[in-house]
């Protein structure tokens, strides 16, 4: 088979980029010191940096000793400050974008700094070494010779910086040669009303030779199913029938790739997975035959690591890279090229291998139901709705869960709101399976389920089509990065949707 001229010399430029990853696979410790030891010279004379006497640090126990770990609320006076306008705060020079992102207890959305280092040596590093791993995966691959449809939120002007979605900052700065080889247009890409973005994307797109998509799957798939039905066509290759890859992060894909996988009918389509964030660009699947993702360690970021038994104990002792261990829950603390300093964001993960370091993604540090000691985590929550999914031959666009709680005589209860695309064949004979493989899969949650005292058998209720997308655009977070949070260990969440019934 013959590849395209263009084609190759980019496949060729992305494959030089392998060969600078071998430095931190060969090295990996020696990179990430080197690495907390710039990020501190550098910040050396911001007000953070002279607060905590980084001029003093030399090595890792230093550091330890002289900088805490803090959650966003512990930061929020510093980034306060930032969006004051203040200088030399917690990196150098004046930071011009926010990362808006939920999760804070103390406002609607956290607002993470986003500086010209985060966005360069980070984010677009790690959108090329994403190509260049493909590339090296699939030396044949034709992905440059179309566009790829990129998914991207919405973003504010305000006094002092601009804020937004994470993507809306990164397609705002992309170079033009990016701009030349993606679908929709700026201006398109940018629009802050979903329903307008929606429609104009599908209409500037299908006429594209679209190779590859990015996005997160649950938006993704409104997209690729609006096309569907403004083409009038079977499945997305009848519109792009180059379609060979698309890149996801942000959610995991299981409850979705079946979806996918009907309407992208082709058994040599690749999906490439990456663990990214507001605060940073962590892990990319390196390998085609296992989703898990190589920790990248050369993108400004410097980690550390709190195991679970620890942190639930209120206990803030971290690790670097060289004590971690195999599938031991771990929750991740970062240091960045952004400011943000032993900064906790909230993420779980296990590493799956220590040479080199692979991890998988376990869940969010405080996305979990534990409100009768089940420890409901999202991986058993996730892992139970596929296993459900499957045997009731049914699929889903959204779900999240919450408990009941135990009221006089009456047994607790975790509710699940579900909204399926197909309804399984059999709904109890469904909630049976997916109570039965939590129990297999979690000590906890079995013994809380033994004989119906503490827990009893998972109440689903399943919602309307549209249920969840009313509930985004209530909460005013259509499109872009933002997805339905999967578990809850209160009933907020589930009580809005519920009202909207």
């Amino acid at each position: 088979m013959k590849i395209p001229f263009k084609n190759s010399i980019l496949s060729w430029m992305m494959k030089k980029r392998i060969h600078q990853m071998e430095l931190f696979l060969k090295y990996p410790f020696g990179v990430q010191n080197e690495l907390l030891l710039k990020l501190l010279k550098k910040a050396e004379n911001t007000e953070f940096g002279k607060e905590h006497d980084f001029l003093s640090i030399k090595s890792y126990d230093d550091f330890c000793r002289n900088v805490p770990i803090k959650t966003y609320e512990e930061f929020f006076p510093y980034i306060q400050k930032l969006r004051n306008g203040q200088e030399n705060v917690l990196w150098p020079g004046k930071v011009k974008w926010f990362a808006k992102s939920s999760g804070t207890t103390n406002a609607e959305s956290k607002f993470i700094p986003f500086t010209e280092d985060a966005l360069n040596d980070c984010h677009y590093k790690a959108g090329k070494d994403m190509l260049a791993i493909y590339c090296s995966n699939n030396p044949e691959t034709t992905v440059f010779d179309g566009k790829g449809l990129m998914l991207g939120g919405s973003q504010n002007t305000n006094q002092n910086y601009v804020d937004g979605d994470l993507s809306a900052i990164l397609l705002d700065n992309f170079p033009f040669w990016v701009n030349m080889h993606r679908t929709p247009d700026l201006e398109t890409a940018l629009l802050p009303k979903w329903e307008e973005k929606l429609e104009k994307i599908a209409g500037q797109s299908i006429t594209e030779n679209v190779t590859n998509l990015t996005g997160a799957p649950s938006w993704m798939l409104i997209i690729l199913n609006k096309i569907l039905e403004k083409t009038g066509s079977k499945n997305i290759l009848e519109v792009w029938p180059n379609l060979e890859l698309y890149m996801h992060g942000g959610m995991n894909f299981s409850p979705y790739k079946e979806q996918f996988e009907k309407i992208i009918p082709n058994k040599k389509m690749n999906y490439l997975e990456c663990y990214n964030a507001s605060e940073g660009y962590f892990a990319i699947q390196d390998q085609t035959t296992s989703n898990e993702m190589l920790l990248m360690l050369d993108y400004g970021i410097f980690y550390e690591f709190i195991a679970m038994e620890d942190f639930n104990n209120g206990k803030r002792n971290a690790v670097c890279l060289k004590k971690v261990e195999l599938s031991k829950t771990y929750a991740i603390v970062i240091t960045t090229n952004a400011g943000l300093w032993r900064y906790l964001i909230g993420d779980t993960i296990k590493f799956t291998s220590l040479n080199p370091f692979r991890i998988k993604i376990i869940g969010r540090t405080k996305s979990f139901i534990n409100a009768f000691g089940e420890e409901l985590v999202i991986e058993n929550a996730e892992q139970a709705i596929v296993h459900a999914l499957k045997i009731g031959n049914a699929t889903i666009k959204e779900f999240t869960a919450a408990p009941f709680y135990i009221d006089g005589n009456n047994s607790g209860a975790h509710q699940w709101l579900i909204e399926f695309e197909k309804e399984p064949d059999n709904l109890d004979k469904f909630v049976k399976d997916l109570d039965n493989f939590l129990q297999e899969t979690n000590s906890d949650y079995k013994a809380k389920r033994t004989n119906d005292l503490i827990l009893q058998i998972p109440k689903v209720e399943t919602l309307k089509k549209n249920t969840f997308y009313k509930w985004l655009e209530k909460k005013g977070k259509l499109g872009g990065q933002n997805k339905v949070p999967r578990l809850s260990n209160d009933r907020k969440i589930v009580e809005e949707i519920l009202a909207l019934k």
